[in-house]
């Protein structure tokens, strides 16, 4: 779980999505997930049929996303543009990420919008509109097989 000196500021929602992508980057799932509070929401209103829509607590995003470094590994977040809102605390993140299908070994790149909401250092609540219709061919075979 990161820590802050009692002194320091807690980090803002966007020093905290860039110290995520840092860590997913670095296949550190768990590293991820510690970035959201206890009782965190993650909601994803375009998942397909059979994938939950929303998750909360930080040990269910955790157990959801558990198996995510074995099959995507995270290559570059080229292109991050974040947008401040007025509520502080709330940033809307355009961005895309590129690598690799491990099981396939085929190309991975995925464009997203997330609004993001932060309080006390940790994600309280993310909602994530990933494209389930832009997911790679490749990765859709490596997770049915």
């Amino acid at each position: 779980m990161p820590t802050t000196p009692a002194t320091a500021p807690a980090a803002t929602p966007a020093e905290l999505f860039r110290d995520g992508v840092k860590r997913l980057l670095a296949n550190d799932v768990a590293g991820w997930v510690d970035l959201f509070a206890e009782d965190g929401v993650a909601e994803f209103p375009f998942a397909p049929e059979g994938y939950p829509r929303r998750i909360e607590g930080r040990a269910a995003i955790g157990e959801y996303l558990r198996g995510l470094g074995a099959h995507v590994e995270y290559r570059a977040v080229p292109d991050v543009k974040i947008h401040e809102t007025a509520a502080p605390e709330t940033i809307v993140v355009e961005f895309r990420a590129t690598g690799r299908v491990v099981a396939t070994d085929g190309p991975f790149d995925m464009s997203y919008v997330a609004v993001v909401t932060a309080k006390d250092g940790r994600f309280t609540h993310y909602r994530d509109y990933w494209n389930p219709l832009a997911v790679p061919g490749s990765l859709t075979e490596a997770v049915s097989a």
